[in-house]
């Protein structure tokens, strides 16, 4: 009997911690183009969103920017460094490009990580083979919140 309240109870509190999790047609941008809540309502972990950054099949970030505090090899060059991107950014803002760097800067090229639909799909014209809305996004919401955390420590010295 003891073990089923505990069950129970842990099915609860994981539902509660569910329930926050805002998915990606819920995200709601602010007028500055950034998103000031958190997309998990849990504090993000900066060193997963150090390894997320760096890690291919994620954010792979260091293929377009380059990050001083990481030492993944081949880092690029097409987007800004990332250095200091904290006193650049709020963490409202920082949300807001991972989660879709378009809605701040139009012409970016820069992917979306958390949407779902609306991309412009070439694939689908010459092979047949692009996958089909909804896609996954590329990143979980509690991989975003890793990401911001990481970002807000870069901080210009």
């Amino acid at each position: 009997m003891k073990l089923t309240s505990v069950t129970l109870a842990a099915a609860l509190i994981g539902s509660a911690a569910f329930a926050a999790e805002v998915g990606p047609k819920e995200v709601k941008f602010n007028d500055d183009s950034a998103i000031e809540m958190s997309l998990t309502g849990v504090a993000g972990d900066a060193a997963n969103g150090a390894v997320i950054m760096a890690t291919r099949s994620k954010g792979n970030c260091v293929a377009c920017h380059q990050i001083t505090a990481l030492s993944a090899p081949f880092q690029g060059n097409v987007g800004p460094s990332l250095d200091g991107a904290s006193d650049r950014w709020s963490a409202g803002e920082l949300r807001g490009l991972v989660v879709n760097a378009k809605m701040m800067f139009e012409g970016s090229v820069m992917p979306a990580f958390y949407r779902v639909d609306g991309f412009t799909r070439p694939g689908d014209g010459y092979t047949g083979k692009a996958g089909t809305e909804p896609l996954p996004p590329i990143l979980t919401a509690q991989e975003i919140e890793d990401v911001v955390a990481f970002l807000t420590t870069l901080k210009d010295e």
